[in-house]
Formats: C-alpha cells, structure tokens, sequence
C-alpha cells in the first residue's frame, strides 16, 4: 500500500510558476513509476507527465511539453511537478499516481495508487 499526498497548488497568475510535490509513504518509493494527472471542471482526467522509478525516463502530454517538468528524488519519497509559463487552461486538480509498472505510462488503468488531489488555478 502507497499513500500519496500533494501539495503547492495554488492561485497564480498567467505566466506564472508552481511547484507541485507528491510525498509518498508506504512501500517502497522507488518501486513504482509515477505520474500527475490533471482534471479540469466539467473534463474527464488526463495525462499530464510521467517518470520513471529511476527518473531516467519522462514523458509529458504535448499540452505541456516545454513547460512543465517532473522530477522525482527517491531519498525523499517525493515526486514533483514544476510548472512555468501557467496559462488559464492548466486550471485543474491536479493528482498524483504511482504505478507498479516501473517503466512511464499515460494510462489511468495502469497507476495503482492515487493521491486526493491539490487545485490549481491560473488567472488571465
């Protein structure tokens, strides 16, 4: 069993930056691939990046490709999501996951454990 919490959503205005942390607890951190998806309101959810166990491989959904980086650090448990350049469409609750599938994946199906989520919202 992983527990996920997420943290540093906030308010921010177009342009601006944030940093999202998911700190993990459980079984071990370094066993599972992770991911942050987003659901904005009125939108199904969706892929936003994913890493590896070991980082060394990422992926981001091309909505955000250039602007947002993942990263993990396997002695803190914590994976992160640091996102510059908001526009008003990266409002959403943003969660992160952690799947069994070591390697990165953009399928919902394939993360096991979820986080409850931290708002984001971008003004114009």
């Amino acid at each position: 069993q992983v527990q996920l919490v997420e943290s540093g959503g906030g308010l921010v205005q177009a342009g601006g930056s944030l940093r999202l942390s998911c700190a993990a607890s459980g079984r071990t951190f370094s066993s599972y691939a992770m991911g942050w998806f987003r659901q904005a309101p009125g939108k199904e959810r969706e892929f936003v990046a994913a890493i590896s166990w070991s980082g060394g491989s990422t992926y981001y959904a091309d909505s955000v490709k250039g602007r947002f980086t993942i990263s993990r650090d396997n002695a803190k448990n914590t994976v992160y999501l640091q996102m510059n350049s908001l526009k008003p469409e990266d409002t959403a609750v943003y969660y992160c996951a952690a799947s069994i599938i070591l390697v990165v994946t953009t399928r919902e199906s394939e993360y096991d454990y979820w986080g409850q989520g931290t708002q984001v919202t971008v003004s114009s």
